[in-house]
């Protein structure tokens, strides 16, 4: 199974081609399709954009994933599950199920920092370019076959599996949860606790976005402590 480790490096400048990125403004390559919360209307964050790269997705007619969020003033219920209508995957070219508008500018991801004449950290919009290597780690092992590895075999697996990615093996924090019955591959594996910005997965979570085997639909969830 291959993954491409995720270094996340900042952006000195907005970056208008649509690569691999966190953060910023998406690079739509098609119309725009903002996602809209279910529970308030108001369009969600902005977290990343993934290049559906053939080295580790194959050839598809998606090119590009984009991944929201809910993540507003007001506190909002449900943001974890895949089909809550609190977070989104949009790909493109492709059909999307959330509702959508073609907002030109939307929340985006952000770092607290120290601003003058301020005595609290102050959110600040943030961009970050990827950067990593395409290797090869163990395909997933399902947790009914896991329970049988011993604590020292399965420390080992978990290890190969953990951090921020791009394709390859997720590693749950709880029980196997996949969208539904349906094959999934895993498309990115976000770990909130090492990113150099904050994004709300709960308690020190992991989020996890999963593309269809067809590469024709995605979803995202997310998982914590």
């Amino acid at each position: 199974m291959n993954r491409q480790l995720i270094q996340f490096t900042k952006s000195k400048k907005p970056i208008s081609e649509p690569e691999t990125k966190f953060g910023g403004q998406p690079n739509w390559i098609k119309e725009v399709e903002w996602p809209l919360s279910r529970a308030t209307g108001e369009p969600m964050r902005f977290i990343c954009q993934i290049v559906l790269s053939p080295e580790l997705f194959g050839e598809s007619e998606a090119k590009v994933a984009y991944i929201f969020m809910t993540d507003g003033k007001d506190y909002v219920d449900g943001t974890w599950e895949p089909d809550g209508g609190e977070n989104a995957v949009i790909l493109q070219p492709g059909s999307t199920e959330a509702p959508t508008k073609k907002y030109t500018k939307g929340p985006t991801l952000y770092q607290m920092v120290k601003k003058m004449f301020q005595k609290r950290l102050q959110p600040e919009p943030c961009e970050f370019k990827v950067e990593g290597s395409i290797s090869d780690e163990p395909d997933f092992i399902p947790i009914d076959q896991r329970s049988e590895l011993s604590d020292s075999d399965f420390e080992a697996y978990a290890r190969k599996l953990e951090g921020n990615k791009i394709g390859g093996s997720p590693i749950f924090l709880q029980n196997d949860e996949f969208p539904d019955s349906e094959p999934w591959d895993l498309l990115l594996q976000l770990d909130s606790t090492s990113v150099p910005f904050y994004v709300n997965f709960g308690d020190a979570g992991i989020g996890y976005a999963f593309i269809s085997k067809d590469r024709k639909k995605a979803r995202f969830l997310w998982q914590c402590a």
